[in-house]
């Protein structure tokens, strides 16, 4: 069995790699997460794959990457051909929640598995529709903190699920972890089930 990392900060990860029951432990990325990309699929499988090898070249340097299995993920939203990721101050929050109201959005997750055979990448493409919020509702939930650590500002597991009346696509994939698209990658990659 391999040892399994995940590349990421995010508590939502962990909590959904914890609730499958897969041992791992944690080693936050510090790769550069910019790209000139527009496509969001390519633009997220891409920041998956920087995340995860930083992390594999870290352990490597380190002699600790032999039997491991690196897990990295990234989620974009894209709206009207923009890609949002976290909001960068109470401006920009609000005005990715005012494009985001009374529409349709798509939510990307690209994942991707770092082992010594290479790299393998995925995503799941949601999309999410969003009810009209009014104004002073956005006002209410930027104050909350809740969208700032957020892409496109919002969290669907978090008081911003009321405003959600539909989704078409993977709900783990919008909260950050798509289980189906990373377990399907995981025994492409490393020929074994992740859970």
């Amino acid at each position: 069995m391999k040892q399994i990392v995940l590349a990421s900060a995010s508590p939502r990860r962990r909590e959904i790699l914890s609730s499958l029951g897969v041992r791992f432990s944690v080693v936050v990325s510090d790769a550069d997460e910019s790209s000139d990309l527009s496509d969001p699929v390519a633009f997220a499988e891409e920041l998956a794959k920087k995340k995860g090898l930083a992390v594999f070249e870290t352990l490597k340097k380190n002699g600790q990457s032999e039997n491991v299995a690196v897990l990295a993920a990234d989620t974009v939203v894209w709206c009207d051909g923009e890609i949002l990721g976290k909001p960068e101050s109470r401006e920009d929050a609000r005005r990715m929640l005012t494009l985001l109201r009374g529409r349709t959005h798509r939510v990307v997750t690209g994942v991707a598995v770092v082992t010594e055979d290479g790299v393998f990448s995925d995503h799941s493409d949601t999309a999410v529709r969003v009810a009209d919020i009014p104004d002073d509702a956005i006002e209410r939930y930027i104050d909350s903190g809740e969208p700032m650590d957020k892409a496109g500002a919002y969290g669907i597991q978090g008081s911003f699920s009321r405003w959600i009346f539909g989704i078409d696509g993977c709900y783990f994939g919008v909260v950050g972890l798509p289980i189906h698209t990373l377990a399907e990658l995981y025994r492409t990659a490393v020929g074994e089930e992740l859970c």
